[in-house]
């Protein structure tokens, strides 16, 4: 993977909740105006989507780094706010990036269960040139994850584990492949469990990497 670029987006920020005033903050997305962040979702027991997608991502950079590939994140630690959606779109913009994964995890009713990729579609805006590849991606990450972790399609979203968004600011404002990843469902209590377990986290970080490196290669 020498040479390559590839951006992380780990979802909202861990101090997003202290200040509400610039996380709702409207920000043009194209195709409709929307909070510059979220605070995101947790666990009945309190474990945020902030802690987890800063912790699998930041596993995640390690493993990219280590087979070669130049990693940007796109927020520094687990303890500030934001960046706005548009931004995050922009640092993937700005480094040219091979590819750019965002990882989140939903927030559903707890008898809902999977994960699913987000995918971009076509808006009459800059994300158009690069839907195609940005499908490549989607179905390169599906495929590993499925095969990595064992986490079933979503049950509510998508279909086989796909879903396409035109209301997304990080994909309606990307210039370089890029999806969203949602991990599974954190109010569900099997997959929450999962989540705050470490060998786990290690396990999706792998997939993920593997995901990446598959498209590439491709």
């Amino acid at each position: 993977m020498t040479g390559k670029v590839v951006v992380i987006d780990p979802g909202h920020n861990g101090g997003n909740y202290r200040d509400p005033k610039a996380i709702n903050r409207k920000v043009n997305v194209l195709t409709k105006w929307k909070a510059c962040d979220t605070t995101g979702t947790e666990t009945t027991n309190g474990y945020t989507e902030a802690a987890f997608t800063w912790d699998v991502s930041n596993r995640f950079a390690k493993l990219l780094k280590e087979r070669g590939a130049t990693v940007k994140l796109t927020r520094s630690s687990n303890d500030g706010v934001g960046p706005c959606i548009t931004e995050r779109a922009a640092i993937g913009n700005k480094a040219k990036a091979d590819a750019a994964v965002s990882v989140h995890a939903d927030g559903s009713a707890p008898g809902n269960k999977g994960f699913h990729i987000i995918m971009p579609e076509k808006i009459g805006g800059p994300v158009d040139p690069v839907v195609g590849a940005s499908r490549r991606l989607g179905v390169d990450l599906r495929d590993s994850i499925a095969k990595e972790t064992g986490l079933p399609y979503s049950t509510y979203i998508g279909r086989k584990g796909l879903d396409f968004r035109d209301d997304l600011g990080g994909l309606n404002l990307s210039t370089v492949p890029k999806v969203l990843v949602e991990a599974g469902n954190m109010k569900n209590p099997g997959e929450a469990a999962k989540f705050q377990n470490p060998a786990f986290r290690q396990r999706l970080a792998e997939a993920l990497a593997d995901g990446v490196q598959n498209y590439l290669k491709s």
